[in-house]
């Protein structure tokens, strides 16, 4: 039987520069503190600023793009320590390093073989048998530079890339020396099917020789045992098509039904009663689930079509630099995870550790490891290439087959081919089912950014767009329908769909979406206490500390971060309303902490919470779960007198039917006092909901007819404990008229001069538009798409922060961010203001500029009053809400109460408005 002696502890270690140090192993450099500053050599975009304004090259500025690295060093490191330690006699031992970068092994100054290839997603492991004498040198060779293999491929990847994971050295997890029986199993593999199960085992032997298999699980009818012949050296076997229990449990989603799997060798001769004795044994955990497709194109769990509710991660690990290597971490980020509503966890071009399977095996999660790659040119193209993915598919396979939780995997993310690595990529799938049929594979995630449509090879589709199609409601440039179209509960991608089903009627899911930055939250700076330092967030907190806006701060980070998660859930329920989609993989809940510090959580880079309502992880789940009642509204703005039309279904992808009577309800609601009263309730036809398929639920038809004031309301849909809701705006439908008392222009001319000069009013609505608005840029309606600095084209707004105390909102309710009743005057033009000042409406800006800007903003001007708009609301009257804003600016301008306090220069006016 197999005996252990760890090696964790103290060992020396000596860089290729002469750098000495001592250093704890298991451990990484950075961790021990040991390397050189970080200057930036790692950039994502080598082009990037390190940190002048003016883009120059400054060695000793700070990174802005992302997190520094305290200690960082690129090479080889020798990590040596003397060991006293003497394996049993006629056994064969070796040393394991369960994650290192590329590693060697010299005992005694004598080289090591490898047992088996190792990777860096998968174990170190060395057979010494024969080399250790008692007293015995140990020196690990670890080299972050990657030898031999595709190093640009490996640092561009989440693997091991600077702006995450970082590119440390060292050696984590398990690493220690054990000793093995002569004939032993290294490998042993559960491969179930819907009613058997098939074991694949792997016999190492010194020599040639009977011995007896067998095989013990309560998850078998009966226990397996046969006589085999091993040869000198590995033997691969496969016992077949195992009845399984009666009573064998599946393992599932959120149910981690997991059993062991025992394989024994002994002795050929050894009865059948005592088959462990005098030999080896290997026991291993899996669970019974199948995956793959359901017959029509969605993806299916034990034959139950599943809605994929996926969140990439993309090993952000800021006080580590690496992922963690226990369970208990793992379960505690999974839970994380899980409490937002993901049930499946994307590794954005890395693999995590084993004990990241283990977690979601007992929590019953799903997981779609990748490939150490991200090669958007040419991957697999060069032999080394392809000959170290290849050798990282092959042991990922072997080495995590028995994980239930891991259902699918990709070579890599958003890879492009040319035709040999094209042909490489098709081998290495018909390698991949071969080996382990039992979860599905895909070339790459975004293959091609789409461009190319899906591939015939692949097993599953999971892309930004099909071709011209786009599959998500936001893209870089704003693109997307949630800033191109007017706004609505039904807008879906079967238009995409009926031309993606012409050639392909594989699962298909989305790719990374979301990417809706938020302010950064400050107080994440106290969190910092390990490898990382968050210049680059200290940065952006200096610069609003110049402008003084740290004052209001957290109202910017707030509104940012509720107008981010109302785009979340347009994406998410985009995709539960398109029948053919199999769900959703988004980028991302947590803050990504480089690409030009792409802040886009709900969580922090510490995967922590955000300490704001809009991040609670309840108001996440309630859209984003397996059961959600969909009434796809025409639009969110309407005016009394009209009647709200609009379908109804529920989208029922959880374990059981939902049966019962539909019930619906209007509620009024009031941002100030938070009030709730209902105005208006009823039901639809009673109705059974299967699992795995929407069901339609009627038609709702509710007579607007029981108010006349503006206001904001909540339409409630809710069968059978599942439940959803709408925001709604009903607004009066008097006719909109300028009052005598306001001079309405869209120049300030001699004649607005001379009312204001009278002490008269003047209300400033020029055209929206680059013309008349010199200074100003395009804004939408989300924030910003990743990150200014990923995506320089962006001009950058990030929504409005709205005083909505102000009184020209007794008319138009409203709360401090943008929703869905700004669409309209949220997508024009804002200000650029030659200095911070007050403003009714303002855009914020992202961190990258800190501009300061405004749409609505009022001042006196000589002896008057203007109130000044970037909106063109005269352009925008076919929309109820922008009659319903007009209205109340009329009222407010005609009222009293417009007494605004600050200055407007009139040369500063014309400045802006021409």
């Amino acid at each position: 039987m197999s005996r252990e002696y760890s090696l964790a502890g103290l060992w020396q270690a000596e860089l290729a520069d002469g750098t000495r140090a001592q250093v704890k192993l298991p451990g990484t450099l950075d961790e021990n503190r040991v390397g050189h500053k970080d200057r930036g050599a790692n950039q994502w975009h080598p082009e990037a600023n390190i940190g002048n304004a003016d883009g120059a090259f400054d060695p000793d500025a700070p990174i802005a793009t992302r997190f520094t690295r305290k200690y960082t060093y690129e090479g080889e490191a020798r990590f040596t320590r003397q060991v006293s330690w003497t394996p049993d006699k006629n056994k064969r031992s070796f040393l394991e390093a369960e994650r290192a970068r590329t590693l060697r092994l010299l005992v005694n100054g004598r080289e090591a073989a490898p047992f088996c290839p190792g990777t860096l997603s998968t174990p170190w492991i060395f057979e010494v048998t024969g080399l250790l004498g008692g007293d015995d040198e140990l020196t690990l060779i670890s080299d972050n530079s990657y030898p031999g293999l595709p190093h640009d491929e490996i640092v561009y990847s989440s693997a091991a890339t600077d702006e995450t994971q970082t590119n440390w050295n060292g050696v984590l997890g398990r690493l220690c020396l054990r000793q093995e029986e002569p004939v032993w199993i290294p490998e042993l593999t559960a491969l179930p099917a819907k009613d058997t199960l098939t074991v694949r085992v792997i016999l190492s032997s010194p020599q040639e020789k009977k011995v007896r298999l067998t095989l013990r699980s309560d998850a078998l009818a009966e226990a397996y045992t046969d006589i085999v012949s091993v040869r000198a050296g590995e033997t691969e076997l496969y016992v077949r098509d195992l009845p399984l229990a009666a009573d064998a449990r599946r393992w599932d989603l959120e149910e981690g039904n997991l059993y062991d799997l025992t394989a024994g060798v002994s002795p050929a001769e050894a009865p059948e009663s005592s088959a462990f004795a005098g030999g080896s044994e290997r026991t291993v955990a899996f669970g019974l689930r199948t995956f793959g497709d359901n017959g029509s194109g969605r993806l299916a769990l034990n034959g139950r079509t599943i809605f994929l509710r996926s969140e990439a991660n993309c090993g952000e690990f800021p006080e580590t630099g690496h992922p963690p290597m226990t369970v208990p971490e793992w379960t505690d980020v999974l839970e994380r995870y899980r409490s937002y509503g993901v049930n499946c966890v994307r590794f954005h071009s890395h693999c995590p550790p084993e004990e990241a399977f283990l977690a979601a095996d007992r929590l019953g999660m799903l997981l779609q490891p990748e490939l150490s790659c991200w090669n958007p040119v040419d991957a697999f193209e060069t032999e080394e290439s392809y000959r170290y993915f290849r050798t990282e598919l092959e042991q990922v396979l072997r080495y995590l087959g028995n994980h239930p939780s891991f259902v699918m995997l990709t070579f890599g993310n958003e890879l492009q081919v040319k035709e040999t690595g094209q042909q490489r990529m098709n081998e290495m799938l018909a390698f991949a089912r071969r080996l382990d049929p039992t979860r599905l594979y895909a070339n790459s995630s975004n293959f091609f950014y789409g461009k190319q449509g899906t591939d015939p090879a692949s097993d599953f589709y999971t892309g930004t767009d099909y071709y011209d199609d786009i599959l998500r409601g936001t893209s870089a440039g704003m693109i997307g329908h949630i800033n191109r179209q007017y706004p609505n509960a039904k807008t879906n991608y079967d238009a995409a769909f009926s031309k993606i089903r012409e050639n392909w009627k594989k699962p298909v899911f989305g790719f990374e979406v979301g990417q809706f930055e938020v302010l950064p939250d400050f107080s994440e700076l106290e969190s910092f206490h390990g490898i990382s330092d968050p210049a680059n967030l200290r940065r952006v907190y200096r610069e609003a500390e110049r402008l003084g806006l740290l004052e209001r701060w957290t109202e910017y980070v707030e509104a940012t971060g509720e107008l981010s998660r109302i785009g979340y859930r347009e994406e998410v329920e985009a995709v539960m309303r398109t029948r053919e989609m199999s769900g959703i993989s988004l980028l991302g809940l947590q803050d990504f902490p480089g690409q030009g510090t792409a802040l886009v959580g709900m969580m922090n880079s510490h995967l922590q919470p955000k300490p704001y309502d809009f991040a609670k992880p309840e108001r996440f789940r309630a859209f984003f779960r397996d059961q959600l009642p969909l009434v796809l509204l025409e639009r969110y703005t309407y005016e009394w007198g009209e009647r709200l039309q609009a379908d109804a279904e529920m989208a029922n992808y959880g374990k059981k039917a939902l049966t019962g009577t539909p019930a619906w309800k209007l509620t009024a609601l009031d941002n100030l006092t938070r009030s709730v009263n209902t105005v208006a309730a009823g039901t639809l036809p009673e109705v059974s909901c299967p699992a795995g398929a929407h069901t339609s639920l009627g038609r709702l038809e509710i007579p607007l007819n029981f108010g006349n004031t503006a206001g904001k309301y909540e339409l409630t849909l809710t069968l059978d404990g599942a439940q959803n809701s709408w925001p709604v705006w009903i607004y009066p439908a008097d006719p909109v008229v300028c009052p005598a008392s306001v001079h309405e222009t869209k120049l300030l001319d001699e004649e607005a001069l001379a009312v204001l000069e009278s002490g008269g009013t003047v209300y400033l609505t020029p055209d929206s538009d680059p013309e008349h608005l010199p200074r100003s840029i395009q804004a939408q309606f989300t924030t910003d798409f990743w990150s200014v600095g990923t995506f320089p084209f962006q001009e950058g707004g990030m929504g409005q922060l709205i005083e909505k105390k102000h009184p020209l909102f007794a008319q138009f309710p409203t709360e401090s961010h943008t929703n869905w009743q700004w669409w309209p005057m949220a997508t024009q033009r804002a200000l650029i203001l030659p200095r911070p000042m007050e403003a009714i409406v303002t855009e914020m800006d992202s961190y990258a500029h800190m501009r300061p800007m405004a749409q609505l903003l009022e001042g006196r001007c000589g002896n008057g009053r203007i109130l000044i708009s970037s909106f063109g609301l005269h352009n925008l009257q076919q929309y109820p809400e922008a009659r319903a804003l007009l209205r109340a600016i009329y009222a407010y301008l005609d009222s009293k109460e417009f007494a605004p306090a600050q200055e407007l220069e009139a040369e500063l006016i014309r400045e802006l408005v021409q």
